[in-house]
């Protein structure tokens, strides 16, 4: 979601400031600005276009610094507008916030009142309103609909000359999850940091950037400015100044002290943001999951509970039953694997979207493995539910994750980090496709702590793994059919996805990533529901998409597509070889390269992101940023 970047250093540091947006665009927003200090003043430029815009425009305004901050805004309160886009001033009381600073996209353009504080924020503060009120009672007028310029008066108002001890005032009066960083017209080599539910990360600058401090919502932000990273934990606050920064927490009691964090070398390569002979990062994601499916099993020589960490063996003998907690794609990764994990390691699973389980009453049971799946690491509503689950009196946590050095694996015992690498395209594919390694090997791997693996089955399952990234090669080269289909699709505004037993979530993810990037609306239903209601939408313009492999399931799914055929609908099939359906009227097939059994979602769910990628290119739409999205869903 929103991103932040903010640095102080002896040099203009403001094209550091918008590389470091460029590289935060894939999370996703829909307005952006930078703010400096300059002049023995705030400056700033804020716009709803892209950060390209945004850079001209402090080109053409001469904006340079040292000290600075930049944001880009997903926005929750409040519409994308540029009074409403981050950085947020404070000019005091009786000062209207929305005419200070200047710059050529400014919601003025006019030079004003002199700005005194300056904040951009990630997050949600939940008692904003209670704030306003009684920042308006002191005199201050509030220049935008967000709930952050609340704590830019706020820390404006508990301002005695020391910005730092501002910001540690101010932060026990908000609620709900923030990152921010703040700075001051009257400290001109100093912002202050913290974070509370959303990450922030410190960049301590090395070499002949010794001297230079950076702060980031997301490590690549500082790709090619430093690889020394601080993952700031819950709590901390940040003091970052010209040569030389410091990290306090606050105790028990509310004082805060300072505290030591270990410095991490995170190499953040800028090579996964470029697209090479790609038209989008999405296409290049898809064709990227043969190699990320390698690299993910790199290294798995057999099934060992060592694979999810130290101390899995005695976890994984201590269990009964999972809970998988998740958001999204990810939500349909995990429903997937319950198919898994009950079919072949015979261990009850539920599977719960995060952003709804902690506000149920449930039922804890202490033997069980709480399982979370996020691409990012930070999904604000799966974090919460794995902290729920924990203070129910469930210890036992594992999670299945694409960045190490994520918030979700620190708060976990065990890890199993999947090899997708960075993804750009908000509409998730290659990590989508990692977490179901991910998820099977852990579905091997209890299945051989509780005595349902024989050494010979292990052989063969390791052998399937290791073929599937050839599998996923030959599934690929099925695009050119794909793209036939889609022109056709892209002239629908409605669609039905349809699976059996597995390969129903695999529909769900199909029917998502058509709905994400392309605006069609479309629905996902096991096949044996058609008639309970949904056959009733069936008619020659509605388009029935039907994973169909050869499973026990096929016959059942070849009545419900006669059920399809006899209403008149098209249907479009994705068959494995051997399945015996033939194209005809009203029955477009796409035969699979072969059958792949358990493994059988991992292909299947290809030419879905396949057929949902061209048909958004052929609609026209913007398909690495898809409206209203966000990659990273770091508030709730």
């Amino acid at each position: 979601m929103c991103g932040i970047v903010g640095a102080v250093s002896a040099r203009n540091i403001v094209p550091v400031l918008i590389e470091g947006l460029k590289r935060l665009e894939y999370r996703g927003y829909d307005s952006c600005g930078v703010a400096v200090h300059q002049g023995g003043e705030l400056r700033r430029a804020r716009s709803t276009a892209r950060v390209a815009e945004l850079e001209a425009g402090v080109q053409a305004d001469a904006i340079a610094s040292g000290t600075g901050i930049a944001h880009t805004r997903w926005a929750t309160h409040g519409a994308p507008a540029v009074h409403n886009a981050h950085p947020h001033f404070s000019a005091g009381p009786g000062i209207d916030a929305a005419h200070t600073g200047f710059g050529a996209l400014d919601a003025t353009d006019g030079e004003g009142a002199d700005a005194r504080v300056g904040l951009v924020h990630n997050g949600i503060i939940e008692n904003h309103d209670e704030l306003r009120a009684e920042l308006q009672a002191q005199g201050y007028v509030f220049a935008s609909q967000t709930d952050t310029e609340v704590i830019a008066h706020l820390v404006d108002h508990l301002y005695d000359g020391d910005l730092l001890r501002a910001v540690q005032r101010a932060l026990p009066r908000l609620r709900g999850a923030y990152a921010i960083a703040v700075f001051c017209r009257d400290e001109p080599e100093r912002i202050v940091g913290a974070r509370q539910g959303s990450p922030l990360v410190l960049g301590v600058g090395v070499g002949e950037r010794q001297g230079e401090h950076f702060l980031a919502s997301d490590a690549m932000a500082l790709a090619g400015v430093t690889d020394h990273i601080v993952y700031l934990e819950e709590g901390d606050v940040v003091d970052l100044q010209h040569d030389r920064c410091s990290i306090s927490a606050a105790d028990a009691a509310g004082r805060f002290a300072p505290v030591e964090r270990p410095v991490r070398v995170v190499h953040a390569h800028s090579g996964a943001a470029e697209l090479g002979p790609y038209r989008h990062f999405m296409q290049k994601e898809i064709f990227e999951q043969p190699r990320a499916i390698a690299d993910t099993l790199e290294g798995v020589a057999g099934i060992d509970p060592q694979l999810f960490g130290d101390g899995a063996h005695e976890v994984f003998k201590g269990i009964d039953r999972v809970l998988i907690l998740a958001c999204g794609t990810s939500y349909y990764s995990g429903s997937t694997a319950r198919y898994w994990l009950e079919g072949i390691a015979g261990i009850p699973t539920t599977v719960e979207i995060a952003s709804e389980y902690r506000y149920r009453d449930s039922v804890p049971d202490p033997r069980t493995l709480v399982v979370t799946i996020s691409q990012s690491g930070e999904t604000a509503d799966t974090l919460a539910a794995l902290k729920h689950a924990r203070a129910q009196g469930m210890p036992h946590t594992l999670t299945i994750c694409n960045v190490a050095t994520s918030a979700m694996v620190r708060e976990c015992k065990l890890a199993y980090i999947t090899r997708a690498g960075v993804e750009i395209g908000v509409a998730s594919t290659k990590a989508f496709t990692t977490q179901l390694v991910g998820l099977y090997l852990l579905t091997l791997t209890l299945a051989l702590s509780r005595g349902r693996l024989t050494e010979a089955q292990e052989a063969q399952q390791l052998k399937a793994l290791r073929h599937l990234p050839l599998a996923v090669q030959a599934v690929l080269a099925l695009e050119p059919q794909v793209i036939a289909w889609s022109e056709e699709f892209a002239k629908r505004e409605h669609a039905l996805f349809l699976g059996r037993g597995l390969h129903y979530p695999i529909a769900l993810e199909g029917a998502l990533k058509l709905k994400e990037i392309s605006y069609i609306h479309a629905e996902a239903y096991p096949a044996g529901e058609l008639k309970h209601g949904p056959l009733a939408l069936v008619t020659e313009q509605m388009p029935v998409v039907t994973v169909a492999p050869h499973d026990a399931l096929l016959e059942k799914l070849k009545s419900n597509m006669q059920e399809v055929r006899a209403r008149g609908g098209q249907l479009y099939v994705f068959a494995d070889a051997d399945t015996r359906i033939e194209s005809g009227p009203g029955l477009h097939v796409i035969r699979m390269p072969e059958h792949y059994g358990a493994l059988s979602p991992i292909l299947h769910v290809v030419p879905l992101q396949l057929l949902a990628y061209h048909t958004a290119c052929a609609r026209g739409t913007d398909v690495d940023k898809p409206r209203n999205l966000a990659k990273s869903v770091t508030v709730e």
